[in-house]
C-alpha cells in the first residue's frame, strides 16, 4: 500500500512538472501592459520605468539572457512579451516591455505561484544595469 501512495505522489508530481514546461502561453493575458506602470515591486512581479529610446538595446540585452525567448511583439511594433525560464524545473516568467513615449515601461511577473521571492526585479534591474552602462 506504501509502494502504491508512494508511486501515485511521485507520478503527480512529475505530471505537475511536465505541465509546468509544456504548459501553452496564452497570448492574449500576457502579452499587454497595465494601465499604470510605476517603479514598485510586488509578490509575483516588477514594475519599473527608465527615461531614453533604449528598446532596441533593451531587446537584445534581454534576448542575450539565457532561457529567454520572445513570445510576443517586436521592436518595431514597440511592445514585446519574454519568456525567461528558471534554470531546474523551468518555471516561466514574462517579462514585457513597451515603448511609451519618452520612456520604457517594463514589468516582469510569474506564471505559477504566488510570489518569485524577487527574482523578476533582480533581473529586471540586470537588464536596466546593463542598458544604463551601453552593454
Amino acid at each position: 500500500m506504501k509502494l502504491i501512495l508512494i508511486l501515485l505522489i511521485v507520478t503527480g508530481v512529475a505530471g505537475a512538472l511536465i505541465y509546468v514546461r509544456f504548459a501553452p502561453h496564452d497570448v492574449a493575458e500576457w502579452h499587454q501592459m497595465p494601465a499604470a506602470v510605476t517603479n514598485r515591486d510586488f509578490s509575483a512581479g516588477a514594475m519599473r520605468v527608465v527615461g531614453g529610446d533604449g528598446l532596441e538595446r533593451l531587446n537584445e540585452i534581454i534576448l542575450a539572457t539565457p532561457r529567454t525567448e520572445v513570445l510576443a511583439g517586436s521592436v518595431e511594433e514597440g511592445m514585446i512579451t519574454y519568456v525567461t525560464r528558471s534554470a531546474v524545473l523551468g518555471f516561466p516568467d514574462y517579462t514585457t516591455i513597451r515603448l511609451a513615449g519618452p520612456q520604457i515601461e517594463i514589468i516582469g511577473r510569474l506564471r505559477f505561484g504566488r510570489s518569485d521571492l524577487g527574482v523578476n526585479a533582480a533581473r529586471i534591474d540586470r537588464w536596466i544595469g546593463a542598458l544604463a552602462e551601453g552593454g
